[in-house]
C-alpha cells in the first residue's frame, strides 16, 4: 500500500480513537496507534528536554529541544513521533502543520515503553539512520540503561548507526556535543 493511502487510513483511525490516544506512527505497511505514556516515561522525556534546552541556549544556529512532534520521511514510508527532538528554532517556528523533515533533526530520543520495546530497539534503530538523523538516544527504564548512537551510514544489513556507547542510570551520557545526566532517571515501578 502506498504511503499516502497509509496516511489517509491513519487519519481516519485517529478520528475514531478513544482517549488516551495521542497520535499514530507509520512504519511501512503498519499503522501504530500511540497511547498516552505513563508518568515515569514522561518524566524522563522532560528531564532530557530540560537538560538539552540549557545546553542549546545561545547556539548558532539556534537549536531547541522539544518533547513531541512528528518526523516524516515519505521516501521510506515512515512517520514517527520521537519522545524528544532537537531542531533549529527557525524550523520549529515555521507556520505549518507538517511533520518535521528528518534532515532538519539533529537528535531524537526515545524512552522505551514497557510493552513495545522492539519498536525502539529494532525498527527505529534502522529507520532513524535511514532518515539521516545524526544522533539517537535510547533510554530503557525497564532495565535502567541508555544507548547513545551516532554516525549513521550503511552497514552490511542496511542503514545503521556505526557508533554506540552504553550507559546505566546514574551515568552522565555524552551524545554529540551534549551531555545528559541520568542521575534522576528511574526504572519503571513494579505496579505498571
Amino acid at each position: 500500500m502506498d504511503y499516502a493511502r497509509m496516511q489517509e487510513i491513519g487519519e481516519e483511525l485517529a478520528r475514531h480513537a478513544p482517549d488516551p490516544f495521542v497520535g499514530y506512527e507509520i512504519a511501512g505497511d503498519q499503522i501504530v496507534m500511540m497511547m498516552s505514556p505513563g508518568r515515569p516515561h514522561e518524566l524522563i522525556s522532560w528531564l532530557i528536554r530540560e537538560q538539552l534546552a540549557e545546553q542549546l541556549h545561545g547556539t548558532s544556529p539556534r537549536l531547541v529541544a522539544h518533547t513531541g512532534g512528528e518526523v516524516e520521511d515519505a521516501s521510506i514510508g515512515r512517520l514517527r513521533r520521537p519522545d524528544v527532538i532537537v531542531v533549529p528554532y527557525d524550523v520549529f517556528a515555521e507556520q505549518t502543520m507538517s511533520p518535521f523533515d528528518p534532515r532538519d533533526v539533529a537528535l531524537v530520543a526515545e524512552i522505551v515503553s514497557p510493552s513495545n520495546h522492539s519498536n525502539d530497539y529494532l525498527d527505529k534503530m534502522a529507520e532513524y539512520p535511514a532518515m539521516g538523523i545524526p544522533l539517537y538516544l535510547v533510554v530503557d527504564p525497564r532495565k535502567g540503561t541508555v544507548a547513545a548512537l551516532s554516525d549513521p551510514g550503511q552497514g552490511p544489513d542496511g542503514p545503521r548507526y556505526r557508533t554506540r556507547s552504553d550507559y546505566v542510570f546514574g551515568d552522565t551520557v555524552t551524545i554529540g556535543g551534549w551531555t545528559v545526566d541520568t542521575d534522576r532517571f528511574r526504572v519503571y515501578p513494579s505496579d505498571r
